[in-house]
């Protein structure tokens, strides 16, 4: 079933059961007030005629109860043994049978086929004939056959009008299916016209109200702007990783030509080469391990409790074997313990020690300490800087500032994705602080399990 005709048949369905309730309500509470007000003046009726008899106890009892006799009903006397002593009636064709009753009641007699009939008995003190003395009931009643009449008029006129309001009801179902699924639709050919042709085609929201669907439709051209700024990183990545494979690809080739060529005899030749096809490989393997650590570190690591202070000592340590460059370590704890995987933990570290190294040929400081509960590791350098505009695109995957130099260092774009990546794993927090010519200063914030 459609979503338009579910919308149209949820909405008449409804607003048919409210108007059936409506009316049943109506019908049921105008029959009780009209029953209610038959009885209250039949009840006065009632008592207008045994004072009657009361004070006129001479008069005829036949033509009092005649003259008292409501229209279309009648009044009778009944005796214990629920024999009618008197009756009289305005109506031929309507009977009651006479019930005797010690207490007054009034009440609406259902009948099968005919009209209701009101019945309101009193028990007097008959004081003439052979019953005089005797408690007798006057049984006073009356066909309702005009309320039968108005009720059945009622009945047609309140189907009559739940019949007229569907129609507008059902309209209205319409416009509002129209309402809610022409946006719908419009979404749908959108998202297929993107898939058929590859294209980034977005939804027109400037001539809509501000409702859930325009919000819908607003997050749908966000993600396509999303979605196209990322397609077009990878491409713009693919493009810069097959130039620098090819690079290294090209030397690697060359050298083992050379080798192939001339090798045999030329010792120094084949050192050079072999150096040469080692360094090359050692550039694509990390290219290539960089772009494997995005896709590990989406899994969750097992967390341990790590010294990260141990941990940062240790790397600083492997850098300054490694580069002869000055790396200044400032450590103010001696032990802080954060939760986390030390493996991943320690890629942090590298690369931002590694970042600093690149793109800074002066000392590089390093420093740990203990803030808030919070374990800052911070890298300082002080290379040329990064650009105010750039700087919230940095931890972007694939995103490079300088492309030409990036190359030139070997840089691939991914290594402040991992960084950041790992961080967020690690419930942490990871930013960069940096002025032109100046240098650049990053930091890892991540919470204590404890310090000493």
């Amino acid at each position: 079933m459609r979503l338009r005709t579910k919308i149209q048949l949820f909405s008449s369905l409804f607003m048919l059961v409210l108007i059936v309730l409506i009316n049943t309500s109506i019908y049921v509470l105008f029959y009780k007030i009209s029953t209610d007000s038959q009885l209250e003046q039949l009840a006065e009726q009632t008592d207008t005629l045994v004072k009657t008899i009361k004070e006129h106890p001479d008069v005829t009892s036949k033509e009092l109860l005649r003259s008292f006799s409501p229209q279309q009903g009648m009044i009778q006397i009944v005796d214990r043994s629920e024999t009618a002593m008197k009756s009289s009636s305005q109506s031929s064709n309507y009977k009651l049978a006479p019930k005797f009753t010690n207490t007054e009641t009034q009440m609406i007699q259902k009948q099968a086929h005919e009209p209701d009939v009101a019945v309101v008995s009193k028990p007097i003190i008959w004081e003439t004939g052979k019953h005089a003395g005797e408690v007798v009931t006057l049984q006073v009643s009356k066909h309702l056959v005009t309320l039968d009449n108005t009720m059945t008029t009622l009945f047609y006129v309140l189907l009559a009008a739940s019949g007229i309001m569907l129609i507008p009801i059902i309209i209205a179902g319409n416009v509002l299916s129209r309402f809610l699924l022409n946006p719908i639709k419009a979404f749908i050919h959108t998202m297929r016209e993107n898939m058929k042709e590859a294209s980034w085609k977005k939804i027109d929201v400037d001539k809509r109200s501000r409702d859930e669907i325009y919000e819908m439709e607003k997050t749908f051209n966000e993600m396509i702007d999303h979605l196209k700024d990322n397609f077009e990183k990878q491409e713009i990545f693919v493009s810069d990783a097959s130039h620098e494979l090819k690079t290294p690809i090209s030397i690697v080739k060359s050298y083992a030509q050379l080798l192939e060529r001339r090798g045999t005899g030329n010792p120094s030749l084949v050192k050079e080469s072999i150096e040469a096809i080692d360094s090359e490989a050692d550039r694509m393997s990390k290219l290539v391990e960089q772009m494997l650590s995005l896709a590990k570190n989406k899994e969750s690591a097992v967390m341990k409790k790590v010294d990260i202070a141990d941990l940062v000592e240790e790397t600083v340590t492997t850098f300054r074997g490694a580069y002869s460059r000055e790396i200044q370590f400032d450590q103010v704890q001696r032990k802080l313990l954060v939760n986390g995987s030390r493996d991943q933990l320690e890629q942090v570290i590298y690369i931002l020690i590694d970042n600093a190294l690149k793109y800074s040929n002066e000392k590089i400081e390093v420093r740990l300490e203990a803030n808030n509960n919070q374990a800052v590791f911070s890298v300082r350098d002080y290379g040329a800087g990064i650009p105010a505009q750039e700087l919230d695109r940095i931890f972007e995957r694939f995103y490079r500032v300088d492309k030409a130099r990036s190359r030139d260092t070997g840089g691939t774009g991914l290594g402040l994705a991992i960084a950041k990546a790992i961080v967020k794993e690690h419930q942490g927090k990871i930013a960069v602080i940096s002025e032109m010519k100046e240098g650049s200063t990053f930091t890892v914030s991540l919470p204590i399990v404890y310090s000493a």
